[in-house]
């Protein structure tokens, strides 16, 4: 029987459901317990930073473990690359207490409060999950300073140093890969998307998260490599107009059409960033490539054509 995808994509495009939404709260509420409660971390300036789909309101049933940044604004990770002034300008001081020794403390929280349920990984700690709160991946990062060329203040009528606010984060993982994210940038501009295009940026990448599922179920190899965050990247750059009508099918096709032309060559998607705007998507560093998507847009919409 052919598959009714107007349906499907309708069924896919939805939210958590409120079970699920309850058990990820109760897991970042958790998480920040534990924090706030180790004596070595209490009189630091710590945020809880909830990130991914789970933050960005893209997850779907096979993503409902959260990913959770605990952040330790001061001390920080500096960088002056765009800077045109010295270090010793900002005024900044550097701090005895390392990242490595914030990891560690980070750990021994979660363990005094979750005993046994924690897992050491290379970049974050799982949080496993039981009936009451899902599992959790929680990434101990310092803020991360991106200092910017001088700026005029009016007030005190001087230029002064600046740096992208909010701040990014950083982490250094366990085999000594250095990562940046900037979480508040994805969360803010994904909302702005989604009310630029009445809604349905949000229920389209679902949709699109729960068919690469569904593909890797039917063994199309397409999709195997395609990570949820790529999916979620290339719907932030399709065209707003693309998402028009009432019609998740016609949405959903619309979006692989603008993609596969953008994608059919390097020089068609080399200015296209992720949800951040802070990073290109299609880079030498990044862990997928421009040809995959590729592959994995044609496959997507030979499935939804066909019917199957």
């Amino acid at each position: 029987m052919a598959t009714d995808w107007e349906q499907t994509f309708r069924n896919w495009s939805k939210p958590s459901s409120d079970d699920e939404c309850e058990k990820q709260e109760n897991a970042e509420r958790m998480v920040g317990d534990a924090i706030r409660a180790h004596e070595p971390l209490v009189n630091r300036d710590i945020r809880i930073i909830s990130q991914g789909s789970y933050r960005n309101n893209t997850n779907v049933r096979q993503e409902s473990d959260v990913d959770i940044c605990v952040c330790c604004m001061e001390p920080f990770f500096a960088d002056y690359s765009f800077a045109d002034y010295p270090e010793s300008e900002t005024g900044n001081v550097n701090s005895s207490y390392t990242y490595a020794q914030f990891k560690n403390d980070v750990q021994a929280a979660l363990e005094e409060k979750f005993t046994s349920g924690v897992t050491r990984g290379d970049k974050a700690f799982d949080v496993h999950a039981n009936t009451y709160r899902v599992d959790a991946d929680v990434v101990p990062a310092f803020a991360y300073r991106l200092y910017k060329k001088k700026e005029y203040n009016f007030l005190l009528n001087v230029q002064i140093p600046s740096y992208i606010e909010p701040p990014g984060t950083k982490f250094i993982s366990d085999g000594g890969a250095v990562i940046v994210n900037w979480p508040e940038q994805h969360y803010s501009n994904g909302v702005q998307k989604n009310k630029a295009t009445g809604g349905r940026f949000k229920l389209i990448v679902r949709g699109l998260k729960r068919l690469k599922f569904y593909m890797i179920s039917k063994k199309i190899q397409a999709a195997e490599p395609i990570a949820s965050y790529l999916i979620e990247c290339l719907m932030y750059n399709v065209l707003n107009s693309v998402f028009t009508g009432d019609s998740y099918r016609q949405n959903v096709q619309n979006a692989l059409v603008a993609c596969f032309t953008a994608t059919k060559t390097d020089a068609e998607c080399e200015k296209w960033l992720e949800v951040n705007e802070r990073k290109f998507l299609f880079r030498s560093t990044q862990p997928w490539s421009r040809q995959q998507a590729h592959d994995f847009i044609v496959s997507a919409w030979n499935l939804v054509e066909n019917g199957l």
